[in-house]
């Protein structure tokens, strides 16, 4: 799982990146609002730690401004601003959660675990255009029709899902799914991304399997060239 966290603060960003890497956890960090926002509009991130004191851009503005843009990630809201309008202001902004500094460790993996498991308790169905994905019953529906996929194909078709719009490159795609660093030698990605384009693209005339040369693969009904002449 990918957690973004946001933190100005080096020394508790340097704490927090060692303490959820040991825990198995894939993150980034970002010391500004602006640069955390960015990052949690592409879509590559499971989860948001996000401080409200930062440089550019506070918290609750970047909070403010990914929930308008219909950006639902779950977000933990960390501060130590803890009086009850702080933390009602956060939560009624959207975020999931909203821990006050300073907390334990352990307190802080019990909060992601529990809000990872509220989203995907909620999130059960995927949907672009006429593509849908059934989560729990790991099925996928092109236009009411079911695609019968392999579980490899089903665990592609659900990363592409949450990462509409996103280029996802050859190395991501063999880190992610298969979870070994990406050999440029070898074209499994390519082989099973063609084979999962064939099954969702096969009977529709809007394609939505799209290749960006030399960048990678992503989901969109139009080629990222068309929209940038």
């Amino acid at each position: 799982m990918r957690i973004l966290i946001v933190e100005d603060e080096q020394k508790v960003a340097r704490f927090l990146k060692k303490g959820l890497e040991a825990e198995g956890y894939d993150i980034e960090v970002a010391h500004d609002g602006e640069l955390g926002e960015q990052l949690a509009r592409t879509g590559s991130f499971d989860l948001v730690l996000l401080d409200v004191l930062l440089p550019k851009k506070d918290g609750f503005t970047v909070l403010h401004d990914l929930r308008k843009n219909s950006i639902r990630i779950p977000i933990v809201m960390l501060t130590a601003r803890s009086t009850t309008e702080d933390i009602v202001g956060g939560l009624d902004e959207g975020a999931d959660d909203y821990l006050t500094k300073p907390f334990s460790f352990e307190e802080l993996l019990a909060r992601i675990r529990s809000v990872v498991r509220r989203n995907r308790q909620i999130k059960t169905q995927l949907h672009f255009l006429d593509l849908s994905l059934d989560t729990v019953a790991h099925k996928a529906h092109r236009n009411g029709k079911q695609i019968d996929l392999t579980t490899r194909e089903y665990a592609l078709l659900e990363y592409f899902m949450h990462s509409q719009g996103k280029i996802i490159s050859r190395q991501e795609l063999a880190k992610e799914i298969w979870g070994y660093d990406f050999d440029p030698g070898t074209n499994v990605v390519d082989v099973y991304v063609n084979h999962l384009r064939k099954k969702v693209d096969a009977d529709s005339k809007v394609k939505l399997f799209q290749t960006e040369r030399g960048k990678g693969y992503y989901l969109s009904d139009t080629k990222l060239t068309s929209k940038n002449p």
